[in-house]
């Protein structure tokens, strides 16, 4: 519904009246006989209703107006500020009922009818509320999009797209528009008059980019992925500069397998200053998941991940670390781990690869000193207790070791594997202290429970 700009009567006087209502009560004549008795009563109950509704109390303020309307019925605007007032009250019926009656005295007015068209949206009429906005558009043209809408709600789609089309080619092309004719196209799967109206979008104005990206969209949503790699074609043949046709590009190219293609595409959107992160985001997994099974490539993807090194999300940079730990280069899979977790720093997961690779890759002190900092959040991993106690085994630190080993041991539920990998570690410390008998009495126990397995 649009905007409405009715001034409020009651709130800015009664300057607001028709001028009949004017002429009917001259409230600065002093009354000297009966008619001056009345026109002075209609002034009382007419205030009474300005104060009532002026600190919201509408049941008051429409009974004030129901006495004005007792002295003199003939003036619209009564039943129109009696309706709102019942529209406060949530009297739906009552409101229609006053907002209708101002209708008939004034059926011109596009408040009146804005007001009755109201009442008719609350309280889900929908036919009756189709009739009224009829009425309102020929006040204004804005109103016809409600007007769709209401088609669209009475499964009148050929009206819907109909006075759809006509807003189009008067008003050109809207988001909203746009909005209330996917819907129909949803509603009856009707992919074919979406498709042809995309088309015809494309004819009329080739130049507009916009046009051939839907079109493409809807050609690869529907599995007509030939034409929609033709669509993206023309677009870049029409506009050699277009940045958004490579997001759809890159993936034809990969499945034509067209490598040099694809990467020239990836390199365009991830050096794209109009693409968004997360579109970015997409193509770089693709590629890092491409790259995974074709490793010769992966001197483009070391390009690629330059090209968004401020930007990548914690997905990319994980998907990054995952690429290079299959790789078996650590350091580089460490580095991407780390920088996801600057950017998540209480993610379980990534801490845990990163402590993993920290002493896979001897940087005990390092894993000291994380490992804490992580049982700070989650005092309850038995995984991070034992990680704590083999890198301060691999310092020499064993008392620190065996106090971190023995509390993890405490949280271990149902773990023989990692119990073992704890009586080890209590092994190794007790061993570091000289205490030879303590040492090999967890190397059995750890012995034990691997036997068992």
């Amino acid at each position: 519904m649009k905007t409405k700009l009715y001034i409020l009567l009651f709130f800015f006087g009664i300057f607001m009246l028709p001028q009949k209502t004017l002429a009917q009560v001259d409230f600065n004549k002093r009354p000297d006989d009966d008619l001056g008795n009345v026109e002075d009563t209609f002034q009382e109950y007419f205030f009474e209703a300005l104060k009532q509704k002026g600190i919201e109390n509408y049941q008051k303020s429409a009974d004030a107006l129901l006495k004005c309307i007792e002295i003199n019925d003939s003036d619209p605007v009564l039943y129109y500020e009696l309706g709102k007032n019942y529209m406060q009250l949530k009297n739906f019926g009552a409101a229609e009922d006053a907002f209708k009656e101002a209708v008939s005295k004034s059926p011109e007015n596009e408040w009146f009818l804005d007001e009755l068209y109201g009442v008719y949206i609350q309280q889900n009429e929908t036919n009756k509320a189709l009739k009224t906005v009829k009425q309102l558009v020929k006040f204004h043209p804005d109103y016809k999009q409600d007007l769709a809408s209401l088609y669209i709600q009475l499964e009148k789609y050929k009206d819907a797209i109909k006075l759809l089309d006509e807003m189009d080619s008067q008003l050109g092309y809207s988001e909203d528009r746009d909005f209330l004719r996917n819907q129909i196209y949803n509603l009856t799967g009707n992919d074919e008059d979406r498709i042809e109206n995309l088309e015809d979008r494309v004819k009329s104005n080739p130049e507009d980019e916009s046009n051939y990206l839907r079109l493409i969209y809807r050609y690869s949503e529907t599995g007509e992925t030939k034409k929609a790699f033709d669509s993206a074609k023309r677009l870049l043949e029409i506009n050699s500069e277009s940045q958004l046709v490579h997001l759809a590009l890159y993936k034809f190219y990969l499945d034509d397998n067209d490598t040099k293609n694809a990467i020239n595409s990836m390199k365009v959107v991830l050096a794209s200053p109009v693409i968004k992160p997360e579109a970015k985001t997409k193509v770089l997994n693709d590629f890092v998941n491409f790259v995974g099974k074709n490793p010769e490539y992966e001197a483009d993807l070391v390009e690629m991940t330059s090209l968004i090194s401020e930007d990548k999300s914690v997905k990319t940079l994980i998907e990054l670390g995952d690429y290079y730990l299959k790789s078996n280069d650590k350091e580089k899979a460490l580095g991407y781990y780390e920088e996801a977790l600057q950017q998540e720093p209480n993610e379980f997961k990534i801490i845990r690869d990163v402590l993993l690779l920290q002493i896979d890759l001897n940087k005990d002190e390092e894993a000291v000193t994380r490992s804490k900092e992580a049982l700070d959040i989650f005092p309850s991993q038995p995984i991070l207790y034992l990680v704590n106690g083999v890198a301060n085994n691999k310092i020499k630190q064993p008392e620190n070791a065996i106090e971190s080993l023995e509390i993890g041991l405490d949280f271990l539920v149902e773990n023989p594997k990692m119990e073992a990998d704890f009586y080890k570690q209590l092994s190794e410390s007790y061993k570091q202290l000289n205490n030879i008998s303590k040492s090999e009495t967890f190397a059995k126990k750890a012995q034990a429970l691997l036997k068992d397995q």
